[in-house]
């Protein structure tokens, strides 16, 4: 039940109208009263309308908010892409923001969506501090979670198990005769889903008697760059990798650059894995081993979920976008 005018008047021992000139920061009252009216009002969760305020009267809304953890990554371009695409087409508008790998930003983007009534929001990832998850039950729209699929979802999921794609790498790694993997990541624990990953590429390992030999997790952004000096890093250590597994593909890439500019033979003598399904891993020289995302059909799936929500249609509460391993030449 959301907190409105009359309830905050009620606890403060205003009047309404006082409520709604403190709110809107106005004057004629003691500092004590909007001390008062501001500490009832943040505990009651209230979440100030701006369609109202800003038209006089309520709105059905066609605004759909989408938070993601980067502007720039490639990945989430397509997903944002399939979302905008499928919403257009069913009559809504999205709203972007980005949390930079925070729960913290991510909360305070939330509360500044939330004051403009959105239809529906959708958040990448499941993993939410607990004052984003109650302000989500006030705000009483419908919600999906994309990209790291959960089976308790605050209202729907939409996605894959970075776990499992991490444990498909390390198979099929196995597979092909690596024994002494090394791992090269960035955002040291920010990125959980990119930890997820790592976490399920090291227990096939570990299970297979062949525990990973050293990694290299950079606390800068993951990039081209990254990839580079994180596999000169790696490999100065003197651990001597057979193959190194990368957190994404452009990682992946800066590591065959690397590779290159030091003589060292791709796969002959260093096999090197990404994730995610960049488009150039497709067209190097020699084909990048990785996993790909199908990104733009997870962002489809999580906007007609949300609408078919907001029709009251029948829906899954869970849906499943399989992602795909490509042998490539570098592995």
């Amino acid at each position: 039940m959301k907190a409105n005018l009359e309830d905050i008047a009620k606890a403060a021992g205003v009047s309404k109208m006082t409520v709604s000139r403190v709110l809107r920061g106005g004057t004629g009252f003691s500092d004590d009263t909007r001390d008062r009216v501001v500490k009832v009002a943040e505990r009651l969760g209230y979440v100030p309308n701006k369609l109202a305020a800003a038209f006089g009267s309520y709105q059905a809304s066609t605004l759909v908010g989408m938070c993601v953890p980067r502007l720039t990554s490639g990945l989430f371009a397509h997903v944002l892409d399939g979302v905008d695409r499928a919403l257009s087409r069913l009559g809504y508008q999205l709203m972007i923001g980005a949390n930079n790998h925070s729960t913290e930003e991510e909360e305070a983007w939330v509360r500044q969506i939330a004051s403009w009534r959105p239809a529906g929001l959708i958040l990448s990832g499941r993993n939410h501090t607990p004052a984003t998850v109650d302000l989500l039950r006030q705000v009483a729209a419908p919600v999906v979670e994309i990209w790291e699929l959960t089976t308790s979802p605050i209202d729907m999921s939409v996605g894959f198990s970075h776990y499992d794609c991490g444990a498909e790498m390390g198979q099929f790694l196995l597979r092909r005769g690596r024994r002494r993997a090394g791992y090269v990541g960035a955002l040291a624990r920010a990125d959980v889903m990119g930890q997820a990953r790592l976490e399920g590429f090291k227990a096939v390992l570990a299970q297979a008697g062949h525990p990973l030999v050293d990694q290299e997790v950079l606390m800068d952004m993951p990039g081209f760059y990254a990839g580079y000096y994180g596999l000169e890093t790696l490999l100065a250590r003197g651990s001597d990798p057979d193959v190194v597994y990368f957190h994404n593909d452009e990682m992946a890439v800066g590591g065959l650059a690397y590779a290159q500019a030091k003589a060292i033979r791709v796969p002959e003598d260093l096999g090197i894995a990404g994730w995610g399904g960049m488009e150039a891993a497709s067209i190097l020289p020699k084909r990048l081993t990785t996993t790909v995302v199908p990104t733009t059909a997870i962002g489809k799936a999580a906007a007609e979920a949300l609408v078919a929500r907001l029709k009251g249609e029948p829906g899954q509460e869970v849906t499943v976008v399989p992602t795909r391993l490509v042998p490539g030449e570098t592995g």
